[in-house]
């Protein structure tokens, strides 16, 4: 990490917290750096390998700039966002109100640790569930949670889209071993999950099998997995 840990708050009982400072309009929408340089590769992988209509369901939707932006260039997409995080559904509910169009939902209250989502429990109704970057800056059960709610809610031939840094069977880049290091010095149960040995057995057993995985910028993965028809 190039920025000092003073710039970072630790988590307070595991919750998921902002590694980068953020900017923020007047009117309530937040600006992520990481968004800004991820977006149009983002963009890219769901308009290839994802989809391009449909109901998606994002899981810790932070600024909400992801739903904004792509469904502002996908026009037959339908977002709902979602966080556990007060301040960010408020940046998703600016995002919402200044985009020129209504396809922006939420955002719910989803803790994706638990069993049950609340207002997102629609059994058949997401052709999507998106999770950006959250599943290494949270305890491994909400990557558990995160995973068992697609399988469950997902419609037959649904996705599962992860983004984020991995491990690859026991192997990780430097970069990333760096960057565990410094996630586990601020909480112990997070950290850089290993993509092959602990995130695809999961999906199995939730019906869900791994259609493409992406090389992304900054040795980060897409990873398209798919509910069986």
């Amino acid at each position: 990490m190039s920025a000092s840990d003073k710039d970072y708050p630790k988590s307070e009982q595991g919750k998921p917290v902002a590694l980068e400072q953020r900017g923020e309009e007047t009117d309530g929408r937040r600006y992520s750096p990481s968004v800004a340089r991820n977006r149009d590769p983002i963009l890219q992988v769901f308009r290839d390998h994802v989809a391009q209509t449909g109901n998606i369901l994002e899981i810790a939707s932070g600024t909400g700039e992801h739903g904004a932006y792509l469904t502002s260039n996908l026009a037959d997409l339908r977002w709902t966002y979602s966080d556990i995080d007060a301040d960010s559904r408020r940046s998703q509910q600016a995002w919402a109100a200044a985009v020129g169009h209504d396809r922006l939902d939420g955002p719910f209250v989803v803790d994706a640790s638990q069993s049950d989502w609340g207002d997102a429990e629609r059994p058949d109704h997401w052709d999507v569930v998106a999770s950006v970057n959250m599943i290494h800056i949270a305890p491994f059960e909400a990557a558990l949670g995160l995973i068992s709610g697609a399988g469950r809610l997902l419609k037959p031939g649904g996705k599962l889209f992860l983004y984020g840094p991995f491990a690859r069977n026991g192997e990780i880049a430097p970069s990333n071993a760096a960057f565990n290091e410094s996630l586990q010095s601020r909480d112990p149960t997070w950290g850089v999950r290993d993509l092959d040995q602990q995130i695809v057995p999961m999906t199995e057993e939730v019906g869900l099998s791994v259609t493409n995985i992406i090389e992304m910028p900054a040795n980060n993965l897409s990873v398209v997995l798919q509910r069986q028809a």
